[in-house]
């Protein structure tokens, strides 16, 4: 068997820390700038593929020849990258080949990050990550501020900054080097195959990824800005504060209105709830007013609302969310750990006609949605049956 290290730099007008990798590679804009490459450990190379030129097409042979073994770190990104590049119809077929240093790296007990790994591991100055990385990529790897200095452009190619992208070109290099060095030192500890087997069907299932109601968002988020904007004003007018959001000035004015009786470090979640029902204080709140500003305050800070937000960052063309889940993102038990949407973590949920409540939140029923929830408090149980009745009422 051969063995191929690769690292790419790339280029995309989607925040792949917001929408995720396979966000990131769909706009037309998307590019693989930088493609290096060490083959049986050879000396890396670096194929500058701004140029328009497909030299990547050169290799294609070895990279879809099962006889080489591709190692990335992180690996998913070269695999997907590349897959998008060639336009694999089926870019799970060559998942086998692949082998994710970083997943090496976390099996191990070593931190996540290239860098991180690398410095906990003790590599020499020569084998470890550059640290003018995070710069140069923010040079050529993301659109640029549109400037009268930079002759309003959007993006900074290599003529527009030579200098640095040779450095860049260095950085490229050297992060072969690193994960070439780290894969060397965790050699005598490797991935069991059953381990490995697991993360190809990871990488299957984000792949393949989950679909999202975009009506159904669109619907929730419409009713979140409208009542947050209602809530907001309701604040404004009982504590006469252009930003009754803001913590420091909340505290300020729960103390002056309180005359004292009210004074709390912060307003988080635990806060609130015990200054509501006094077990914080020992004591009930002086007045109504302090007491309703202190419910608004609780209802705004909800985050339940934020994942349909992070839904739509990262929801792609065909409507599904992908990437939601890292194979052994916890390292130390091996667990699959949430990202973007989180959804280990989705809001439990007690009403008990949920196809009602979605039909009202695509329909933006706000007040409809406030009796609904009324007659799920009052019905308990028998709200699912009496559904058909509830919905005349509304």
């Amino acid at each position: 068997m051969h063995h191929i290290n690769i690292d790419l730099e790339t280029f995309s007008s989607v925040n792949i820390g917001k929408s995720g990798l396979y966000k990131y590679v769909q706009p037309p804009d998307f590019q693989i700038l930088l493609f290096g490459y060490s083959i049986d450990g050879a000396p890396v190379k670096v194929l500058d593929l701004t140029n328009g030129a497909r030299l990547l097409d050169n290799m294609r042979g070895i990279l879809i020849d099962s006889g080489y073994i591709k190692h990335a770190y992180n690996a998913s990104f070269e695999w997907y990258c590349l897959s998008k590049y060639f336009q694999f119809n089926r870019p799970e077929d060559w998942l086998p080949q692949w082998r994710d240093t970083m997943l090496h790296s976390l099996y191990c007990g070593y931190p996540a990050s290239l860098a991180a790994s690398g410095a906990a591991l003790g590599l020499p100055d020569d084998k470890r990550k550059l640290t003018a990385g995070k710069a140069l990529i923010r040079t050529f790897c993301v659109p640029c501020t549109p400037t009268a200095r930079n002759g309003n452009r959007t993006r900074t190619l290599p003529h527009h900054e030579p200098d640095k992208w040779k450095l860049f070109k260095e950085y490229n290099a050297q992060d072969v080097v690193t994960e070439q060095e780290i894969e060397r030192r965790l050699s005598p500890f490797p991935v069991p195959d059953d381990v490995q087997r697991q993360w190809e069907a990871d990488l299957r299932m984000n792949a393949r990824g989950v679909a999202v109601d975009l009506d159904m968002i669109a619907g929730a988020l419409d009713c979140s800005g409208t009542v947050t904007e209602a809530l907001t004003e309701e604040a404004v007018k009982l504590t006469g504060l252009n930003n009754p959001n803001s913590v420091a000035q909340l505290k300020e004015w729960l103390e002056l209105s309180s005359e004292g009786e009210v004074t709390v470090e912060k307003l988080n979640k635990e806060t609130v709830s015990g200054l509501l029902d006094g077990s914080l204080t020992g004591r009930e709140l002086p007045d109504d007013d302090t007491r309703r500003v202190l419910e608004i305050r609780q209802e705004l800070a909800k985050t339940s609302v934020k994942k349909y937000t992070a839904m739509t960052e990262a929801v792609c063309s065909d409507g599904r969310v992908r990437g939601l889940l890292q194979f052994y993102g916890a390292n130390r038990t091996g667990r699959w750990a949430g990202r973007l949407v989180q959804v280990q973590n989705l809001p439990r949920t007690y009403i008990g006609a949920l196809e009602l409540a979605r039909e009202l939140v695509k329909a933006r029923k706000i007040d409809n949605l406030k009796k609904c929830w009324f007659y799920n408090k009052c019905c308990g149980a028998n709200f699912a049956k009496k559904v058909e009745h509830i919905r005349k009422l509304l």
